[in-house]
């Protein structure tokens, strides 16, 4: 083996006496050439410390071993979780996970689409943002192009999708508000993708059919990722006049609640249980901080973990029968009650 400085794929083949394309091929899969080809080749890799340059080794194939992650925040916990397991997963099953954040916006979502696209990826996970139909269209072409699954939110009824099943989750919480008390007005998320619709409507299904009449707490419409802020904004203008129409709110997510409860502290108004307690509030998500704010915020969990193992699941089965036409499947996974010292 000589001793020249290996930099090149060029060098590293002719440090081993091998051809280029056969150890092109190997680093493209190594079980494709033979067990004492591949053992001269790892032989090699060790004495040389030699690292090929993975990037160009992807681009040269016809559809790479990349796989784009596109999320709406990159600050938000939840999808920071997802993210994580995603990524574990497919590194484990020795893909590159190349994310991308949209920031909530339609025209940055559209750019990742493109960059990945121009990659030659091998599929995509998403969470995808409200657009315009132009938007809409191009983000259909991908998915009839590229392997795409959704998450979090679902793109349409004809796509494969994974997240949590807002019909149970928020059944859940409402249901368990309702035994103690007051009955729960809801304090909605801004209409930033499909979950605020769907944990509104689940919602109002659980109080009627507990004979109860839903109370929903009359906000400005919003379409900002920016919860926090809008909630604890709103939440000062309805203290400002008033107060709330019910001593229990239902949030539609943690990060509305952190807002809502920073706003009411910050009033010197007091969240819990007992009876010298103002307001009793509860989100949805168990979001990392919800444990540590004050009060501790009762909730519902999501289980970003099995949602991310089903969704890089789903995506690598489309990956490899790529050639077939694709059954669109959509996943729902339950939520669990987390009960907690806010309501």
């Amino acid at each position: 083996m000589t001793t020249r400085p290996v930099r090149t794929m060029e060098d590293f083949a002719a440090s081993v006496g091998l051809s280029r394309p056969t150890v092109s091929k190997y680093f493209q899969d190594p079980a494709s050439v033979r067990p004492k080809v591949r053992e001269k080749i790892e032989i090699g890799l060790k004495a040389t410390g030699f690292r090929p340059n993975l990037f160009a080794v992807n681009l040269n194939r016809r559809r790479t071993k990349i796989i784009g992650l596109i999320f709406p925040s990159s600050l938000d916990p939840f999808f920071t979780g997802l993210r994580r397991r995603i990524e574990s997963e497919a590194t484990a099953a020795g893909y590159m996970p190349f994310v991308f954040s949209s920031d909530g916006r339609a025209e940055l979502e559209a750019e990742a689409l493109e960059t990945l696209g121009s990659l030659n990826v091998a599929g995509v996970i998403m969470v995808p943002v409200r657009g315009d139909d132009a938007h809409r269209a191009k983000v259909k072409a991908l998915a009839q192009r590229i392997p795409v699954v959704f998450m979090d939110a679902p793109f349409d009824g004809e796509e494969t999708f994974v997240g949590t099943n807002n019909a149970q989750s928020m059944a859940l919480i409402t249901d368990y508000l309702t035994r103690l008390g007051d009955r729960p007005c809801y304090f909605d998320m801004p209409d930033v993708n499909s979950n605020a619709r769907d944990r509104r409507e689940a919602y109002l299904a659980t109080m009627r059919q507990r004979g109860l009449e839903p109370v929903l707490v009359p906000l400005n419409p919003s379409v900002s990722w920016d919860f926090e802020r809008y909630a604890f904004d709103e939440t000062n203008r309805i203290l400002a006049s008033g107060g709330f129409p019910t001593r229990t709110i239902l949030c539609g997510n943690d990060r509305v609640a952190f807002g809502l409860l920073a706003a009411v502290n910050q009033a010197g108004l007091k969240v819990g249980l007992g009876p010298d307690c103002d307001y009793r509030v509860a989100g949805h998500d168990n979001q990392p901080l919800s444990e540590y704010i004050w009060p501790p915020l009762t909730t519902v969990q999501q289980n970003t973990a099995e949602m991310g193992r089903a969704a890089i699941r789903l995506l690598l089965a489309r990956i490899a029968n790529s050639e077939q036409k694709p059954r669109a499947e959509h996943l729902l996974i339950g939520g669990e009650l987390i009960l907690r010292a806010s309501a």
